[in-house]
């Protein structure tokens, strides 16, 4: 188990391509947010979906479960990868079901339960790239370069003149408002593309629309005018801007 928290322990494991947590601890007011960010990282990483065992975990308030549904939202567009529950007691599942998780998040009464929904979810034809660029000017002409190439082997070169701008104000605003190394996601599937960018500053990121009582453009507001849909998405060690773009999008 890795600790996450003082009084919460999150066990990650890979069987196949399905990351397996085990939690441990009291999940409570102070540990709801590590917890959160624990399975929302596993997220992020894109396995075919996220199997949580709760069976160790001790929730004093039943309203606390609802971090599960948290978890689930802040991922729910991008990467869009489904989490499940194991959680053998009873009174557990009844209580997961009566606060609205399991409208998002399905719970199951053991492992191999889970596993067999996880069976019906097909991920075929996503295709991903991840590269960290250096902590300089130079990455942003580095993103647009790696984004032409990745997109043009992927057969999705109409996407991008707009996933290179996407990529430049993500970049940009990395360089200029955190001492990160940025990191540059890329993802095709369908006729969709998403471009993210993670960074190591937990403040998320949001829409400057006034500079000293002047009305100014941010990138961001650039970004939410040209994409499908767009967010700020906490990791382990940060955040992860993204963007998805599909052929509405093209420039």
């Amino acid at each position: 188990m890795s600790v996450v928290d003082s009084s919460v322990q999150v066990g990650v494991e890979r069987r196949g391509d399905v990351a397996v947590l085990t939690i441990g601890g009291v999940l409570d007011g102070t540990t709801y947010r590590s917890l959160r960010d624990a399975v929302i990282k596993a997220a992020l990483d894109e396995p075919r979906a996220v199997i949580v065992d709760v069976n160790e975990l001790s929730v004093p308030a039943d309203s606390a479960w609802s971090v599960f549904t948290s978890a689930r939202w802040h991922v729910s567009t991008w990467p869009d990868v489904p989490i499940l529950l194991v959680c053998e007691s009873l009174r557990s599942r009844r209580a997961i079901s009566a606060n609205g998780v399991s409208r998002y998040v399905p719970v199951y009464g053991d492992h191999q339960a889970a596993a067999d929904a996880v069976l019906d979810r097909s991920c075929d034809g996503r295709r991903r790239a991840r590269t960290q660029l250096p902590a300089r000017a130079v990455s942003v002409g580095l993103a647009r370069a790696l984004i032409s190439e990745w997109l043009t082997g992927w057969a999705q070169g109409h996407l991008i003149p707009v996933a290179g701008t996407v990529a430049t104000v993500f970049v940009e605003n990395v360089l200029d408002h955190t001492d990160s190394a940025p990191v540059l996601i890329v993802e095709s599937y369908r006729d969709t593309v998403t471009v993210a960018v993670e960074d190591d500053s937990t403040e998320p990121a949001g829409r400057l629309e006034t500079d000293a009582g002047t009305a100014t453009l941010s990138g961001l507001s650039i970004v939410s005018a040209l994409c499908r849909a767009w967010g700020s998405t906490p990791t382990s060690s940060g955040k992860a801007v993204w963007a998805l773009v599909g052929r509405e999008n093209e420039l």
